[in-house]
């Protein structure tokens, strides 16, 4: 009797023989992508992103300290990793995780040479510094190619959270926000973000090859032999912190299959090109404030509705007590009308605005323009 592929895999190749092939060709694919010559690397397909980025600083404290696999924390000194003011929270859970903590995680606008040096002396090693591509209010790219300027200065990995940003690199009209990416140690990035693969679909792309396998493998002979006939190569299982893992790389492996790289970086585009209209659209209509000057770098689409009744308020602080309470009700009333529906979030000294993010390729001009015109409907007697 047949029994189809189980969703999940200890991913030995002798159990999951094409899923094992399908992640080996997929992954190379993606460092190719990135710029690594004729793809070389590692990679693995994890749990979400914040788990890739997890794995990075994993990585990186051990290509540092190799000892601390075995004698734990004790063994080297306190460490310290830079990041994005604005980057996402799974850095400091990661450092949290690993027995780093949260306080040395220091948040910069953009890492510098002058502040690495200042924690030298007080006894903090800087091993990780995390740039974020794509943040996840802002949609904001960070200077890739400084910061591995810096990181090479000082012998640092350099990770890139592309988990939002990252599938930019398949558009040749967006790639340039990550320029410098192809220079990092280790990348994050989530298909199932906007390439619209089902959840999940976390990739961290490494840029050593080997690298994972000595971090993490634990030599368990009941399921990673040595004297296998095949290339032991291919029993990825052992370099994973996991042990069952879902296979994750079925679905992008059949997308790409239907769609092709043209197909996915149509998608983007297309996006893009939406977020751009709903830019265009409201920058200068009454009513409405961008929450940042310029053009938004992704889709991210940040502003302010402000209702005819505190529109001409002269009181700054009573203008914004008042705009703070206007997105969550107008959000409430989408829901309950159940038309549509937009996040929204304070940020910083910044009071509750909208972050419109669009990653469907399905959606219109016309929902944009439909948008427009229920938040105001909504927001009227506000």
């Amino acid at each position: 009797m047949w029994c189809p592929p189980s969703p999940h895999a200890r991913f030995t190749y002798e159990v999951a023989p094409v899923f094992v092939l399908l992640e080996y060709v997929t992954l190379k694919k993606m460092r190719e992508i990135i710029g690594w010559p004729d793809g070389r690397g590692d990679g693995i397909f994890s749990p979400g992103g914040a788990i890739s980025n997890m794995y990075a600083m994993l990585l990186a404290r051990f290509k540092m300290f190799p000892e601390v696999k075995e004698k734990g924390m004790s063994s080297v000194p306190r460490l310290v990793a830079f990041t994005s003011e604005h980057s996402h929270f799974s850095i400091k859970k990661g450092a949290a995780a690993l027995g780093i903590g949260t306080e040395s995680v220091i948040c910069k606008r953009a890492s510098s040479a002058v502040t690495l040096k200042l924690v030298s002396p007080q006894g903090l090693v800087p091993f990780f510094v995390s740039a974020t591509a794509g943040t996840t209010v802002y949609g904001a790219f960070d200077p890739l190619i400084a910061i591995s300027d810096i990181c090479k200065k000082y012998s640092i990995w350099m990770h890139v959270d592309g988990a939002w940003g990252g599938s930019l690199l398949m558009s040749r009209r967006h790639r340039w926000k990550l320029d410098g990416v192809e220079r990092a140690n280790s990348v994050t990035w989530n298909p199932h973000k906007m390439m619209s693969v089902p959840l999940q679909c976390s990739a961290l792309l490494v840029r050593e090859e080997g690298l994972m396998q000595n971090c993490n493998q634990m030599h368990a002979c009941y399921l990673f032999q040595q004297d296998k006939q095949y290339d032991l190569s291919y029993d990825t299982g052992d370099k994973a912190l996991q042990c069952g893992r879902h296979v994750d790389i079925f679905k992008l492996w059949l997308m790409w299959r239907a769609k092709g790289t043209v197909g996915f970086e149509a998608q983007i585009d297309k996006c893009l090109e939406l977020s751009e209209y709903l830019y265009n659209k409201i920058k200068d209509r009454e009513g409405y404030e961008m929450v940042f000057d310029g053009k938004p770098q992704h889709t991210n689409v940040c502003f302010w509705y402000l209702p005819p009744g505190i529109r001409y308020m002269e009181d700054k602080e009573d203008r914004k007590k008042h705009l703070h309470k206007v997105a969550p009700v107008i959000k409430a009333r989408m829901m309950e009308y159940g038309t549509t529906m937009v996040g929204y979030q304070p940020q910083g000294d910044k009071v509750n605005f909208f972050r419109m993010v669009i990653s469907n390729p399905a959606a219109t001009f016309e929902d944009i323009d439909f948008l427009i015109e229920e938040i105001e409907r909504l927001g009227q007697d506000l």
